[in-house]
């Protein structure tokens, strides 16, 4: 099988390519929703790709945008990352690596892969299993969660203290 990853679908050629190849047109709506996609590094849903691409494409359709998606992890150049919590996001890393995972505000951060491949390597090893494919996701709170629960824990207990001192 000929996998391709993002990086090589890069120019608007390879994507039309791709869709080709899977029998499908190459418009100009599957080709920007491609492009956003696989540029993306903020791991978008499907709702954010649709809103995104509507701004350039006006007449674009939610169910091109799921149809897109559907080729782009057939081509697995695109995994998707389907949470019980919150809507399903779509990351074009297609290399092995960590999901980091903020579970106040969503956010998906990549972590270095090496971790995740000597993880397989050694399940493999271990257990003489054969890997065919990952996700490994880390859960907690972002910086940038953690900043703000502190800071609004502060000014609560600044509002109670003035509170205690009004008559």
């Amino acid at each position: 099988m000929n996998v391709m990853n993002a990086s090589q679908l890069s120019s608007e050629a390879s994507v039309i390519e791709a869709l080709r190849r899977k029998g499908y047109r190459a418009t100009s709506q599957r080709i920007a929703i491609c492009r956003f996609v696989l540029q993306s590094r903020e791991h978008p849903t499907a709702q954010r790709i649709y809103s995104e691409v509507k701004k350039l494409h006006p007449t674009v359709s939610l169910a091109t945008v799921y149809k897109t998606l559907q080729v782009l992890r057939e081509l697995h150049l695109v995994q998707e990352l389907a949470f019980a919590q919150t809507e399903t996001r779509f990351d074009s890393n297609a290399e092995a690596h960590i999901n980091v995972v903020c579970l106040r505000c969503w956010s998906v951060s990549d972590l270095d892969g090496r971790f995740a491949r000597e993880i397989a390597a050694r399940a493999a090893s271990r257990i003489r299993f054969k890997v065919t494919g990952q996700r490994f996701d880390l859960y907690g709170i972002c910086d940038k969660c953690a900043v703000r629960k502190k800071t609004f824990h502060k000014q609560n207990q600044q509002d109670i203290a003035l509170e205690r001192h009004i008559p």
